[in-house]
């Protein structure tokens, strides 16, 4: 029986080994360090990226925001555990090739974005709360889709018929 524990012991440590290196080498391969850092060009190291990032350069929250602001929780636990999730599925997606193009944000990540206008701009629309803590409200971004990525949403504006 002894003998057994030792086998089964062995091949546990092996596959974790095994496990644990492939991810320390994908990590290092893919850059991953760098998306543990704030620097909003980080998120065009993927090429399916690069349209929201030249867009979010042309937005009215380019000075003010990054791409963290809005799309990882103010929570210092949830920004973590969102980031832990997003770069998990954002490179089994990529390395898949199963991804929407142009890419498209899940709804888990809606709410998160959500989350993160109510928190910078909670004083200029406390009156359209929902009266009860967790209550439907219409999202920010129904109205305001151009905010963060001008040019993928916004209708661009034709200087020729301008005043």
């Amino acid at each position: 029986m002894r003998t057994h524990t030792k086998g089964l012991a062995l091949a546990v440590a092996l596959i974790c080994g095994v496990c644990g290196g492939m991810g320390f080498f994908t990590f290092g391969y893919g850059g991953g360090h760098a998306y543990l850092g704030n620097n909003p060009a980080s998120c065009a190291n993927c090429h399916v990226m690069q349209s929201q990032y030249d867009s979010w350069i042309k937005s009215s929250h380019h000075d003010v925001a990054t791409c963290n602001d809005c799309h990882l929780s103010h929570d210092p636990v949830g920004k973590w555990v969102t980031k832990a999730d997003n770069g998990f599925f954002h490179s089994l997606a990529f390395t898949t090739g199963d991804f929407k193009d142009p890419i498209q944000i899940k709804p888990r990540n809606s709410q998160v974005v959500q989350n993160a206008c109510l928190h910078c701009h909670q004083d200029l629309v406390n009156h359209m709360l929902p009266v009860d803590k967790g209550g439907d409200m219409l999202s920010c971004v129904h109205c305001h889709a151009s905010v963060g990525h001008a040019q993928s949403i916004a209708p661009q504006r034709n200087s020729s018929h301008l005043p």
